[in-house]
């Protein structure tokens, strides 16, 4: 397949860089643009995504694929030798049955898509592979992001691993654990004194004044998110290729959950899964929750916050596709919920405690909204149902580091730990 550039864009593209995409079409007006580092429509301003052009795809040839999202490569703006660059090879994680969790919540079936055991830990490392092709295919010198913590870390060791230069910004008050788990993969680690929203705006500063700087999420957006639709295509398949009643999903900027939506219509398209009604639900922070009170609101008007909570993942207070999680979420019957910080902490203890799974706070988030979406009966607990949880614990241990320890401190006898009243 041959592919056009964009304007903006003086490399040439070799034939077939970006699979079977046909263009960048805008979610507001319909209207293409060339593939090529744009993000916004030339026309109305509107957010572009990804457009394809799909061959038939067969259950078959999908799981005779990579057991990573590069099976999934002919639903991606990825060439098809994409195998042959250096990546992190993230994906195809565990979708663990939740029976304690569920018999704890009143749910007859759960599950948990658990995407804390990719390369760094956390889902991030779908989109990045993803931005990472294009960033190549566009020949950028630089790849880069601005990120709440795990999209840093992805971008870092992907970065790395690839060879290219690297250069990735984060606000200065982000949690240790994901200063660290950055930093050992570059040098280049700017911490920025301001939130999130402040961090993105430098970004999208830096990208309009640097040629050749690859921002995963800015000017490579619309190639990025598609790496979210391999979550949804991931549990369609190891659900034996169908469709859950209900899934719940955390939100921040909103990609990843309009993503899996994205994903499922296109197995529907494809006839890789059979047609039928499922609800999709958003989860947020109460720290910073402005799809939330949009939707219960009844607007569609989400207005800006200042984030304040231990939810730094989700901590951003202006979500660039918040209108389309109220879109979805309203479309399919779901809904969109949000949870205190000593809910989301209690949340991630319940996970641990029910399914030996320890997830960061954005995880807790996620469990925690489930919990409360059962709770107000706005989640039907007879049906089938999968939660995600995003990222790993270890990132964010100082959330529960307080609420956790040892039951006691005692002598090295077998009087003293019977004394101590732990049995």
């Amino acid at each position: 397949m041959s592919t056009l550039l964009d304007e903006t864009t003086t490399h040439a593209l070799r034939d077939g860089a970006f699979g079977n995409a046909r263009a960048l079409t805008c979610r507001e007006c319909g209207h293409e643009v060339a593939l090529g580092p744009s993000y916004a429509c030339p026309e109305c301003f509107g957010p572009l995504e990804v457009a394809y052009d799909f061959p038939a795809v067969t259950r078959e040839e999908i799981a005779a694929g990579p057991r990573n999202i590069w099976r999934y490569k002919a639903l991606l703006p990825v060439p098809s030798d994409i195998e042959q660059s250096p990546n992190t090879e993230p994906g195809f994680t565990r979708l663990l049955e939740a029976r304690n969790l569920a018999r704890e919540l009143g749910l007859e079936k759960l599950w948990v898509k658990d995407d804390s055991t990719n390369p760094t830990n956390s889902f991030k490392d779908r989109v990045v592979a993803c931005a990472l092709s294009a960033a190549r295919e566009l020949d950028a010198k630089v790849f880069a992001c601005p990120s709440t913590g795990n999209l840093a870390n992805a971008v870092a060791a992907a970065g790395a691993r690839a060879g290219i230069p690297t250069v990735v910004f984060i606000p200065s008050n982000l949690e240790t654990p994901k200063k660290v788990n950055s930093a050992v993969f570059t040098e280049k680690l700017v911490a920025v004194d301001g939130n999130y929203d402040d961090v993105n705006k430098l970004a999208s500063e830096i990208a309009g004044e640097e040629e050749g700087w690859a921002f995963v999420n800015v000017n490579v957006r619309p190639f990025y998110a598609e790496g979210s639709k391999t979550l949804g295509y991931e549990i369609a398949e190891q659900l034996g290729w169908r469709l859950p009643d209900q899934i719940v999903i955390p939100v921040a900027s909103g990609s990843q959950l309009t993503k899996v939506d994205k994903a499922f219509q296109e197995l529907i398209t494809l006839g890789l899964v059979e047609d039928k009604p499922y609800k999709v639900f958003g989860a947020q922070a109460t720290g910073c929750s402005p799809v939330s009170v949009a939707y219960k609101g009844g607007t569609d008007a989400i207005r800006p916050v200042k984030p304040d909570t231990i939810a730094k993942s989700l901590a951003i207070g202006n979500p660039a596709d918040g209108i389309y999680v109220l879109d979805v979420c309203r479309r399919t019957g779901g809904a969109v919920e949000d949870i205190t910080d000593d809910e989301v902490r209690d949340a991630i203890v319940l996970l641990a405690r029910t399914e030996g799974i320890f997830t960061e706070t954005a995880g807790g988030t996620t469990v925690g909204v489930l919990k409360k979406l059962v709770e107000t009966g706005q989640l039907d607990t007879s049906l089938e149902t999968v939660v995600i949880n995003t990222g790993h614990g270890l990132k964010t241990l100082d959330s529960v580091s307080d609420r956790v320890g040892p039951a006691a401190t005692i002598a090295p006898s077998y009087d003293a730990f019977v004394a101590s009243g732990v049995l």
